[in-house]
């Protein structure tokens, strides 16, 4: 009963347990006022909504959709990470239970034969005997430097982490798929105009001959129109070999088997969306990735306290009792009976220097922590300053290339003309042909740029979010 005498100590101990962690310092990195290459490609306002669940639906293309539902639920990268978050959940929740105590039942029935020869033993001394014992076990190590609930604090951080982590790769994934589309879509444009260019450069081919025929035009023309012809052939393979690479790009994001998987050839018009970007300071809460490193970094602080802690001693409450008898008839008898109760402390005095560089560590970890969050910052507003940038200037390029269309288009029918009545060669009609061609492809090259730099701006600003400016899943 003596040992009792140490609960009005061991009460306030348990009572004021404290926390060796320090303060977390979240690195500082300078935020503008604005970006610096906003342009003139969009009227978007800041308060604009970019639909947190379903940005790709700015897109206006509806297919989309049922990609996007087939890569969440089928993609491999996908489900790795959520495995990933589910074993942090699992760690988090392990160290948690170290706050709680551990309770224990045990129970034994035995026949045993003591050796004639043993010590101490006497000649009335039972030979063989039983022994039946029920009994329970309580431990309980109380958290008096906070070692434990800076454990469960890493834990719960580095779960939010694998969370950002989680939604960090669901936005990669589809921005890639987004990304494929597009470009699998605009394959699709750049054949029809190849295919409706072969069409033409067959009837400039048939005009040649004709004309040939007709004793009026050179062989020279004829093997030039011959010559355009096949090469808008070759440049419209190569097309079709592009998207087929693209189509088994999606097939593998999607995790099916690019052999069972195709997607039609047709004309579908992606449209450009609007996407407000905001003030550069909200794309701390918008990234999931930052909110990642953010979270690492929470980690490494806790495990600085866990390190200090083991400079203290560690205590352990025990008790166990229960029942032991060489007979079950008294058995649950008052004399069976047996209990023990105490505490038991622990202090390392001489370690070699082990704690120390534990706590070296795990500063050091910190360090390294922090430098990677800051590192992810920097290069979030580099991608976002690049996104607006192409955005910018492929708009510029695209209104002009547009106007070359036009003006190449209108050469094209001057020169065909003049070449009919005899008053130019067939040379001006290839270089005015071969213009338009690439005039037309360099425009549709150019809004693919744009449709691209929107998605990688979408990524960059960390996926869509709602009018207020809300907090995403697994931004916490």
């Amino acid at each position: 009963m003596g040992r009792l005498r140490l609960a009005p100590v061991l009460v306030p101990l348990l009572l004021c347990g404290c926390s060796l962690a320090p303060p977390l310092k979240v690195p500082d990195v300078p935020t503008g006022d604005a970006y610096k290459e906003v342009g003139t490609w969009t009227q978007a306002q800041p308060a604009d909504r970019l639909p947190r669940d379903s940005w790709w639906s700015l897109y206006d293309a509806p297919e989309l959709d049922d990609l996007a539902r087939r890569l969440i639920a089928g993609n491999p990268t996908l489900a790795a990470s959520l495995a990933n978050y589910t074993q942090a959940i699992a760690l988090r929740d392990q160290a948690r239970a170290g706050l709680f105590p551990t309770l224990g039942l045990n129970a034994g029935v035995s026949r045993a034969r003591e050796s004639v020869n043993a010590p101490l033993i006497g000649a009335t001394t039972p030979r063989y005997y039983d022994d039946n014992v029920l009994g329970g076990t309580v431990s309980y190590e109380p958290d008096l430097w906070g070692q434990i609930r800076n454990q469960v604090a890493a834990g719960q951080a580095n779960a939010q982490a694998a969370a950002a982590d989680l939604e960090n790769a669901r936005l990669s994934l589809l921005a890639q798929l987004v990304d494929d589309y597009v470009q699998l879509r605009s394959l699709d444009r750049e054949g029809a105009i190849l295919d409706d260019t072969v069409k033409a450069y067959d009837r400039a081919a048939g005009l040649t001959r004709q004309r040939h025929d007709a004793g009026i035009g050179s062989g020279l023309d004829v093997a030039q129109a011959q010559t355009q012809l096949s090469a808008a052939r070759s440049q419209a393979a190569q097309i079709l070999a592009q998207r087929a690479l693209l189509e088994h790009a999606i097939a593998a994001l999607l995790g099916v088997s690019a052999s069972n998987f195709s997607i039609e050839p047709r004309l579908v018009d992606v449209k450009l969306p609007h996407i407000p970007a905001g003030v550069p300071a909200t794309l701390l809460e918008r990234r999931p990735d930052i909110a990642g490193a953010q979270r690492r970094m929470m980690a490494a602080n806790a495990n600085i306290g866990v390190a200090r802690a083991a400079y203290f001693p560690s205590l352990t409450l025990g008790a166990q009792g229960g029942v032991q008898s060489i007979a079950f008839s008294n058995w649950l008898t008052a004399p069976s009976t047996f209990w023990a109760i105490g505490p038991n402390a622990v202090l390392s005095l001489f370690d070699g220097g082990l704690r120390r560089a534990q706590v070296a560590q795990a500063r050091a970890q910190f360090d390294a922590s922090a430098a990677d969050y800051r590192g992810v910052v920097v290069a979030a507003f580099q991608q976002v300053e690049d996104s607006l940038a192409s955005l910018n200037h492929y708009y510029d390029a695209a209104q002009e290339e547009k106007a070359a269309v036009a003006a190449a288009q209108r050469t094209l029918d001057l020169s065909m003309a003049l070449y009919k009545q005899g008053a130019s060669d067939y040379l001006t009609v290839v270089t005015s042909q071969t213009a338009l061609l690439q005039a037309q492809l360099q425009a549709l090259n150019l809004d693919t740029l744009q449709l691209r730099a929107s998605v990688d701006l979408v990524r960059a600003l960390g996926g869509g979010w709602e009018r207020d400016g809300g907090r995403r899943d697994g931004v916490v």
